[in-house]
C-alpha cells in the first residue's frame, strides 16, 4: 500500500490490500551433499505429474492484487506465496480437492494443478485471474481514485466460482477481530481438512460439508468460535449444494439466496460474492472500519457511517466494490486514536 504509515491489518485493509508476491529468483545449483543412505524397505511412490496450462492475459497482471483477497491471513493453510514468485492455492472444487500453482513470467501465466479438481481449476484459470472482470466500466470521479487506478493497472476482480470456500471464513469473521477469525480458520482447516494433493505438504483443503457438520462443539470452542457463528456454519453446510449454485447467478440474486440462511446478512453475503462471483458492485456494509476509511478518503470524514459511505460511493453505482478496493489500496487510512483492541479468548472460559 502507498502511504506514509502502513495500516494495521483489518478485514478492510486485507480485502483491498495486496499480497506481496516475491520476484522470481534465478535457478541456482546447490552444492552436492554426501549423506549416509539408509537401506530402503519399500520404494517411494512416484510423484504424480501435474496437469498444466499456459495463458497470456491481454492486460498487465498483478497476481498479488488479483488473488490477495483469497488469502485468510499470513498463515492460511489453503494459500501461500512461494519465494520463486508463484502463488499456491488449495481448494475443494465440484470435482474434488485440487491444488493450483500459478506463476507469471514475462506476461505469460503458467499454471500447474494436482488432484481430482485439477482440470476444473485449469479451466477456470482465466476467470480466477480476472478475465471476466471489466475495469473499463469504472470511471474515477475523485483524484485519489484516478491516481490509484493509474498506479495499480494490474487490479482485476477475481471470480473463483466457489461459494463455500469464501462463505465459511466470512462467517468466522463476523463480529470479531481479524486475528481471531484467521486463527479459527487456520485451526479448523488443519484439524478437519485434508492434506492438499500435489508436492506442497504445507497446504490443506478445507473440510467437505459433511466434515464441517461433524465438528464437535468443543472444537469450535477451542478455535474461539461462538455458538452463533458455528450454528450459522452448520446451517450453511446442510444446504451447501444449493448455495454453490449461487456462483453462477447474478450477484444480487446470489446474495439473496445466501441471505435466506439465518445468520448470513448483507456483510457476509457481500464478502462472499466479491470472491465467488467477482461482483464489482457488492460493497460491504456493516463493516467496523470501511465506512470511516471511505469517508476519510473521499470527504475527510472519519466518523462516516454506512449511509454516508453509500452516499459517497453513489457516483460509482455498479462499481462500488472496485471503488472501495481502490480506496483501500491508496493507503488513505484515518489515523489511529487510542490503543489497539485486545481480543478476548472464549477458549479460555
Amino acid at each position: 500500500m502507498a502511504g506514509r504509515y502502513a495500516p494495521r491489518p483489518t478485514r478492510a485493509t486485507v480485502r483491498g490490500g495486496h499480497v506481496a508476491v516475491p520476484a522470481a529468483r534465478p535457478a541456482t545449483t546447490a552444492p552436492a551433499v554426501t549423506a549416509p543412505v539408509a537401506p530402503a524397505t519399500t520404494a517411494p511412490a512416484a510423484p504424480v505429474a501435474p496437469r498444466t496450462r499456459t495463458w497470456t492475459p491481454p492486460w498487465p497482471l498483478d497476481l498479488g492484487l488479483v488473488l490477495g483477497p483469497l488469502r485468510r491471513g499470513p498463515a492460511d493453510p489453503t494459500f501461500r506465496t512461494a519465494p520463486d514468485g508463484s502463488v499456491w492455492r488449495a481448494t475443494r472444487t465440484p470435482e474434488g480437492p485440487g491444488t493450483l500453482r500459478v506463476a507469471a513470467r514475462g506476461g505469460t501465466v503458467g499454471a500447474e494443478a494436482w488432484g481430482a479438481g485439477a482440470e476444473w481449476l485449469l479451466d477456470r484459470l482465466p476467470a480466477l485471474l480476472g478475465a471476466e472482470d471489466d475495469p473499463s466500466a469504472f470511471t474515477p470521479r475523485h483524484r485519489l481514485l484516478a491516481v490509484t487506478e493509474r498506479r495499480r493497472p494490474g487490479l482485476r476482480l477475481t471470480r473463483t466460482g466457489l461459494v463455500m470456500e469464501s462463505l465459511i471464513p466470512s462467517i468466522l469473521e463476523q463480529k470479531v477481530t481479524t486475528t481471531e477469525a484467521y486463527r479459527a480458520w487456520r485451526l479448523l482447516v488443519r484439524k478437519f481438512g485434508e492434506p492438499a494433493p500435489g508436492p506442497d505438504d504445507r497446504l490443506y483443503v478445507m473440510p467437505e460439508p459433511r466434515a464441517w457438520a461433524m465438528v464437535p462443539s468443543w472444537e469450535w470452542h477451542r478455535a474461539g468460535v461462538d455458538a452463533k457463528r458455528s450454528d450459522t456454519v452448520m446451517r450453511a453446510v446442510r444446504v451447501a449444494r444449493r448455495l454453490e449454485e449461487a456462483a453462477a447467478m447474478e450477484p444480487e440474486a446470489a446474495r439473496r439466496r445466501l441471505e435466506l440462511i439465518p445468520g448470513i446478512g448483507p456483510w457476509t453475503s457481500a464478502e462472499t460474492v466479491q470472491r465467488s462471483n467477482g461482483a464489482p458492485d457488492a460493497v460491504t456494509t456493516g463493516d467496523y472500519h470501511l465506512p470511516s476509511i471511505v469517508g476519510h478518503a473521499l470527504a475527510g470524514r472519519r466518523e462516516a457511517d454506512d449511509a454516508e459511505m453509500l452516499e459517497l460511493l453513489a457516483p460509482y453505482a455498479g462499481q462500488r466494490h472496485r471503488a472501495a478496493r481502490l480506496i483501500l489500496l491508496s493507503g488513505r487510512i484515518p489515523p489511529r486514536h487510542g490503543p489497539r483492541f485486545t481480543p478476548g479468548n472464549i477458549a479460555a472460559l
